[in-house]
């Protein structure tokens, strides 16, 4: 039996139910397309002129200019989140109570508050208390504040994941629990966990576009600022989208490589 399976196979009325419900899904979305562009084209907005920005050479430089402060800001804040996130979640995992209760504490509040509340707090909360932190800091602490919780989960699944055994090995050639944790469980874990890890790391990639509400100069408020000179906002948006979209997917592909990969050496005979 597959494990992949998760329900079961679909007959040939579900099939052709399916089918027909595709079909119907797809004639709404092509209707809900062309009647955007139909008021496009009504408004003025397909004409070419106002899409010569996306082929502008000092246009585009501004856009891309965005995008390396996007990633940059992705980089940054994915390597603070999965430290955080895996301090966080050992010290869940901890025996003794007075750590594991603080970080059990931290990881379901940061992760029940929404992103842009935290940001405010930063922004607005920090100055209050006679704290100053530089617009580009304020960014990417609220992001490993939020994700760095959720990456602790992710982090503690894995190792939950990896059999006792791997540890009562360790513990049998002489290793502390720190020492099995970080040079037996980690490693396996962070193995297993690498697509999920990816996906989160896309997902972050996304959040930094809050960095519109700050100030900083990355992909979303380059967009809008190019909207604003130009005139042509939608245009400008798209341009934005278009290279969101191409970052996601390349990171998207590298996480299916590697689930992919895993699968093939999961089913491997050894």
């Amino acid at each position: 039996m597959n494990d992949d399976i998760l329900f079961d196979a679909l007959g040939p009325k579900a099939k052709a139910r399916l089918r027909t419900v595709s079909v119907l899904c797809g004639l709404v979305l092509l209707g809900l397309l062309t009647l955007v562009l139909v008021r496009l084209g009504a408004s003025g907005q397909l004409d070419p002129a106002r899409w010569a920005i996306l082929v502008d050479g000092a246009m585009l430089r501004f856009l891309v200019q965005g995008l390396v402060m996007t990633l940059l800001v992705g980089l940054v804040s994915t390597v603070l989140s999965v430290a955080a996130g895996v301090l966080l979640a050992l010290g869940r995992l901890s025996r003794k109570r007075w750590l594991s209760w603080p970080c059990a504490t931290v990881i379901e509040f940061f992760r029940a508050m929404p992103l842009l509340l935290i940001l405010f707090f930063f922004m607005f909360g920090l100055p209050l208390l006679g704290v100053r932190v530089p617009i580009f800091w304020q960014l990417v602490l609220a992001i490993v504040a939020h994700a760095g919780a959720i990456f602790a989960e992710i982090v503690r699944a894995g190792i939950l994941a990896v059999g006792r055994g791997q540890s009562e090995a360790g513990h049998a050639i002489g290793l502390r629990h720190w020492e099995t944790m970080a040079f037996v469980v980690l490693p396996q874990a962070a193995r297993a966990l690498a697509p999920a890890l990816i996906s989160q790391t896309v997902r972050v990639i996304k959040e930094s576009s809050l960095g519109y509400v700050v100030g900083i100069a990355e992909l979303l408020n380059n967009g809008k600022v190019l909207g604003e000179f130009s005139g042509d906002f939608i245009q400008a948006y798209v341009g934005a989208g278009l290279l969101y979209i191409v970052v996601n997917i390349a990171l998207s592909r590298v996480a299916e490589r590697l689930a992919n990969r895993k699968k093939t050496l999961v089913r491997e005979p050894s």
